[in-house]
């Protein structure tokens, strides 16, 4: 009886240093993702006079963490470390070093995105909050509670930022005495930085499908589709960095000359249009603009070309942009509804290259409507099950339960 008290006395003390965590990091959130839309609508304006200056911001991106907090650089991996209790200490200069250099990042044309950013935060954050209340015992809950608080803040996903910090660290299995805080935290960051002028991206996905034996042969081929792209986003991402740093030793010169060359290629390929987070893919496959077969292609390759040379940044928002392209070009092929199949993609590819199951189910069931849950539920469960079990995060941990 005692136990139980003692508990449900950390779950409640755990809720309640939660919801002190969402308001500081949808502060946060705010202020990162409002200066990094600024930043984007400026880049655009001014493509051609920023992107030749891609190599030199990559530069001085690697010098400024050499010289404040080299460790910093190695991003998720530190989160993911302290997850698992393999350290205790998140040095606190990454917080500030990333969100700086993502901005510059994106000012100069890098095509990244910004999720990553926002859980760092987050993570950071709760985990020195948990230090501050002298919660030692429970420091994996609070990071998980920080994780989720700095995904919905910055996305305004509560549900979908709660189970992506439940079942990101470990493939399979989620802390469920994290639930409770995660989720407060999740919702309160979502309402402070929503609060602060940090606007939500949504859409009234209202297309249905007539079910019949065609329809789910095709609903089954896109899956498989997406589940493949997914994986094979996580998988080449990490190779190209291996590749990379085996190829150009030094991090100073591999940035330089591939900032040069992407450059180059983005300049030359439209103009700048697969730089910064893909946004423009995304409202262009769902306002019926223009939408070219090899967009998410291109934005596939200038992703991990820009973060295996070490630009910073997360991967997400170019995840979207990459399954929302793809979706609008497997509609025209099966003849399914092109946005619904957009937004199935948005989804479905964020979960397969993250390898997380329930959280892009609720993430398009928050964007895109409660009523396409369903659709969501079947196309996400197959991506994740033709994923090849890859992960663009690569301390997360895989639970073979089978295999006990």
């Amino acid at each position: 009886m005692n136990f139980i008290k003692l508990k449900y006395k950390d779950i409640l003390i755990d809720t309640l240093i939660a919801l002190l965590i969402g308001i500081i990091v949808g502060a946060l959130d705010a202020l990162f993702g409002r200066v990094l839309l600024a930043i984007t609508e400026f880049r655009y304006q001014n493509m051609i006079r920023l992107l030749p200056f891609l190599p030199v911001a990559g530069v001085f991106i690697v010098l400024m963490y050499r010289k404040l907090n080299e460790e910093s650089m190695k991003g998720m991996s530190l989160i993911f470390q302290t997850g698992h209790g393999e350290r205790e200490v998140i040095p606190k200069m990454m917080v500030p070093l990333l969100i700086i250099t993502t901005w510059i990042t994106h000012l100069f044309g890098g095509s990244a995105g910004r999720e990553g950013v926002a859980v760092q935060l987050g993570a950071v954050a709760a985990h020195n909050i948990g230090k501050a209340f002298r919660r030692p015992d429970n420091s994996r809950i609070l990071l998980i509670t920080g994780m989720a608080a700095g995904f919905g803040g910055l996305f305004q996903t509560p549900l979908a930022a709660t189970l992506f910090a439940l079942e990101v660290l470990v493939a399979g299995v989620i802390r469920h005495e994290a639930l409770l805080p995660a989720l407060t935290a999740a919702f309160v960051a979502s309402r402070t930085s929503h609060l602060l002028g940090l606007e939500k991206f949504s859409v009234n996905v209202t297309d249905a499908l007539t079910w019949n034996i065609q329809t789910v042969w095709k609903i089954v081929l896109i899956s498989f589709c997406f589940g493949i792209v997914g994986g094979l986003f996580a998988f080449t991402l990490k190779k190209t960095k291996l590749m990379l740093g085996k190829l150009i030793i030094n991090p100073v010169v591999r940035i330089a000359i591939m900032g040069v060359i992407l450059a180059i290629l983005m300049l030359l390929l439209h103009m700048g249009r697969y730089t910064g987070l893909g946004t423009n893919l995304i409202d262009s496959s769902f306002s019926n603009g223009s939408i070219y077969s090899y967009d998410w292609i291109l934005k596939f390759v200038f992703t991990i070309l820009t973060l295996a040379a070490g630009f910073q940044g997360g991967e997400v928002t170019p995840l979207f942009a990459i399954g929302a392209a793809l979706g609008v070009l497997l509609a025209i092929m099966t003849g399914l509804p092109v946005m619904l199949v957009a937004a199935l993609g948005y989804a479905a590819v964020f979960g397969s290259a993250t390898n997380t199951l329930l959280a892009p189910m609720l993430m398009g069931a928050e964007i895109f409507g409660p009523e396409n849950i369903l659709y969501f539920a079947i196309v996400c469960s197959i991506a994740y099950v033709f994923n090849g079990n890859q992960s663009i995060y690569g301390g997360q941990v895989q639970f073979r339960y089978f295999d006990k």
